[in-house]
């Protein structure tokens, strides 16, 4: 069962706090402050990796006319049943030149690939297949009608061919070009703002002094946002004061969206779950997963925020299976077609792997294939504080609640992108 008896005062307003929530119930509550969706009209110069807004319809058919699959000659196909038979050729049908003449019986037109076929024309010779004499051709293979690449066979004029929420790469912007299209609508990249929140954290590279570590939970962050068709922007990291933590939460609500690292728990010096629920406006705090159990979730100037763990890999698991969703369900990204940074799997486990009471178990996992089948174990300790078994393992175990994972099971996993 979930808490949800918390209320915080706001302003003088009593609200409700839900507390240890399931994931799903997570997710909901996020997407009711959902990020901003806006878009705006690039030409497909600049629309490589960016996210459809509106659905594209062919402003043409594909092909736009009946037109040859190989070089060769045009022809029709009754004269060319029995043997070797010559013909004459009448003329050439070029891609970009003018409508070839029409051929008849005993006739035939010499063709390059994609060129229109002539009127009377019902089939193909590859140039292979021929030995052409002067104005004579003699047709030593088969005649195909399957060389005929045939009007509007791949789309036609109106019809839908890529759905809105789509990413488009280079087959989707070649597709896009095929139909006519020279600039889209693209949804409008969102900022995101990040930052690590902690007195012991300083630059890679600096010098470290006694009880100091290297500040990079924001490099992996930036990362995934920029993964998930947003800009991140990546503030240095705040000391453990209320003040400066304050005055940094009020300069970066200027952006679509922010994402903390740490201070989330139940200490003392965890101050953004304290700013939070004091002056903020707070939706939940604690999921019932593992690992990554005290993120929270809530508005601060109006502007979404997420707490997420300072844990390096509870900061990235919490990314994976909230704020990923999260973006993709604010801005309409298509299941398929859209950014990504993981896939749902099904997996046979190698090992038994032990799940988590009361709460979604999120063992790290390595994925392979073999045989056609995808077989999961881990490899390394499972310490939230463990970034290379984030390396050395590319998946996540989706075990419900009160579930362990025994070895020959198929269960559901993340494969991580």
């Amino acid at each position: 069962m979930q808490d949800s008896g918390i209320t915080l005062q706001r302003g003088g307003v009593s609200q409700p706090m839900e507390q240890g929530v399931h994931h799903d119930r997570a997710l909901e509550i996020a997407l009711a402050n959902p990020l901003a969706k806006n878009v705006e009209t690039i030409p497909i110069d600049h629309a490589n990796g960016r996210v459809l807004a509106k659905p594209l319809a062919s402003y043409v058919d594909d092909p736009r006319f009946d037109n040859s699959a190989m070089d060769g000659f045009a022809v029709r196909a009754s004269d060319c049943k029995e043997g070797p038979s010559t013909l004459t050729v009448v003329g050439v049908s070029q891609t970009g030149g003018e409508q070839p003449p029409a051929i008849g019986p005993g006739q035939a037109c010499r063709i390059m690939t994609g060129a229109p076929l002539p009127e009377g024309a019902d089939a193909i010779v590859m140039v292979e297949d021929t030995k052409v004499d002067g104005t004579r051709v003699t047709i030593l293979g088969p005649a195909r009608t399957g060389y005929i690449r045939r009007r509007a066979e791949n789309l036609s004029k109106g019809q839908e061919a890529l759905p809105p929420g789509a990413t488009l790469s280079s087959a989707t912007l070649a597709l896009a070009g095929t139909m006519g299209y020279g600039e889209v609508e693209v949804v409008k990249r969102p900022t995101i703002a990040i930052l690590s929140t902690g007195d012991e954290l300083v630059p890679p590279g600096s010098e470290l002094a006694p009880g100091q570590i290297y500040e990079s939970n924001s490099h992996a962050l930036a990362s995934l946002v920029e993964s998930m068709g947003c800009h991140a922007v990546r503030h240095e990291s705040v000391a453990d004061s209320m003040d400066e933590l304050r005055t940094t939460l009020d300069k970066l609500s200027g952006h679509d969206a922010i994402l903390t690292s740490g201070g989330v728990s139940m200490g003392e010096w965890d101050l953004v779950r304290r700013i939070m629920e004091e002056e903020g406006d707070l939706s939940f705090w604690r999921m019932r997963i593992r690992p990554g159990g005290p993120p929270l979730f809530g508005t601060w100037r109006e502007t979404p925020l997420f707490g997420l763990p300072g844990n390096p890999v509870s900061s990235l698991v919490v990314f994976h299976v909230l704020v990923a969703p999260w973006i993709a369900g604010s801005l309409g990204y298509h299941r398929e077609l859209g950014p990504r940074i993981s896939r749902r799997v099904s997996v046979i486990l190698e090992e038994d792997i032990p799940g988590a009471p009361g709460k979604l178990c999120l063992r790290r996992i390595r994925i392979r294939s073999e045989d056609g089948q995808l077989l999961a174990a881990t490899h390394t300790h499972q310490g939230s504080g463990n970034m290379h078994s984030m390396v050395a393992h590319n998946g996540l175990t989706l075990l419900p609640p009160d579930t362990d994972g025994k070895a020959g099971e198929v269960v559901d996993a993340l494969w991580l992108v």
